[in-house]
């Protein structure tokens, strides 16, 4: 029900000790109610809005709140209003903004766009200065699908990254996440690595290419691609896990999942001989991938057991997620390619990490930028909460054999 009683205190100033209490301390003595309240400080700068709900008359609250403010230094402006809109409060989402650099005109574009939607922002919160710099959106209002919709076309036009979520208690309580590797968690693709060895590595960059792009058959182009490895050396994979490379900010974002309790899964269309190694030496709680069929020491060109494709990635995040008794809404699965679809689909939050133009349509949000802790600011972790974390503990850390280019 509305409240006619109810009047927005605005506060702005050098903010101070003590501030939010002595201006607290005076409207409980007026015997006033607060409904709402949000305070940001920006380079010691306050802005505070407190609203309240009058138990008495309006006149000596003004009059004792603007006595305050004068005490502490601080200017106060007051507007009556309703404590609440009528119809209820409406639908709020998170909008994350993304860029490298992230330039005035495409913030302005993104405000215009959610403007233009019949939304709201009602608060902004900086993630991040860098890597990249980030910045969080509550919005209200709106119809989702439509500002959605729009702020992709905004994204794609300014050459930035925007993700649209639902607000709600849930969101940072997504407990598993689940990444494919090459390009994705390690830069590159495996198989061509390997087939740099046996002199075929443009004609498998190329059939790569094309099936990640969701233009050839997973299964069928990974069996012509293993075929051409035949007769390499076992060896070979050795050096291939000695020469991988994490993607920048990985060692960031697993270190940080793990301190926040998440579970991490790897899966791959990759190869067992790699990913078994990645999740040993990176504390990694699940994997899955091809395994590479070896006899006498030789790579027979063949694959061993059931191929790991589009289905089956979707298959192993609910296999995950129940094992963990994590329900998919608090699931989160990161890829790059066509093969990483049906997973970003089921996932409570699919995100599209430099992905190819059919995943980046598909996904919930997408990261163009080239640091994979970048996901981190997708579930509302400051850089600031993750280097406390860090400076409070250094000794949590990953210890990878593989470089780390953090």
């Amino acid at each position: 029900m509305d409240d006619p009683t109810a009047l927005l205190i605005t506060v702005t100033g050098r903010d101070r000790p003590g501030l939010t209490s002595g201006l607290c301390e005076v409207l409980a003595d007026q015997g006033a109610r607060i409904v709402d309240m949000e305070q940001v400080v920006i380079r010691e700068r306050l802005i505070l809005g407190i609203l309240i709900s009058l138990g008495s008359e309006e006149a000596p609250v003004r009059e004792a709140v603007t006595t305050k403010a004068g005490q502490l230094g601080v200017h106060v402006e007051f507007e009556a209003m309703t404590s609440r809109r009528p119809g209820g409060d409406p639908m709020r989402h998170y909008v994350t903004i993304l860029g490298q650099p992230l330039r005035a005109r495409a913030v302005a574009a993104v405000a215009r766009s959610i403007a233009g939607c019949g939304a709201n922002i009602e608060r902004i919160v900086r993630l991040s200065r860098y890597p990249i710099t980030s910045f969080e959106l509550l919005v209200s209002g709106g119809d989702p699908t439509r500002l959605r919709a729009s702020l992709s076309t905004e994204a794609a036009a300014q050459r930035i990254d925007v993700g649209v979520q639902r607000a709600g208690l849930y969101r940072r309580a997504k407990r598993l996440i689940v990444m494919d590797v090459d390009s994705t968690l390690v830069q590159g693709e495996v198989i061509e690595l390997l087939a740099q060895h046996a002199g075929c590595r443009a004609e498998v960059a190329a059939i790569t290419q094309r099936t990640m792009a969701g233009e050839l058959d997973f299964e069928q182009s990974l069996r012509e691609r293993v075929g051409l490895l035949q007769g390499l050396p076992e060896t070979v994979l050795d050096n291939v896990r000695d020469h991988l490379i994490l993607t920048p900010g990985a060692n960031t974002l697993l270190r940080t999942l793990k301190r926040l309790g998440f579970t991490v899964a790897i899966v791959s269309g990759g190869f067992t001989q790699i990913t078994d190694d990645l999740r040993e030496r990176l504390g990694i709680d699940y994997a899955h991938a091809n395994t590479l069929e070896v006899r006498d020491g030789y790579l027979t060109g063949q694959l061993v057991g059931e191929v790991v494709d589009r289905k089956a990635k979707a298959d192993l995040l609910e296999r995950f997620a129940a094992d963990a008794g994590v329900p998919l809404s608090q699931t989160v699965a990161v890829g790059d390619g066509a093969n990483d679809l049906d997973m970003l689909a089921r996932a409570g939050l699919g995100i599209a990490f430099n992905a190819k133009p059919v995943v980046r349509d598909a996904a919930d949000t997408a990261v163009s930028v080239p640091y994979l802790d970048a996901v981190l600011f997708l579930l509302g972790i400051t850089r600031e909460e993750v280097e406390a974390a860090d400076a409070e503990d250094p000794s949590f850390r990953a210890r990878p054999r593989v470089p780390v280019p953090d």
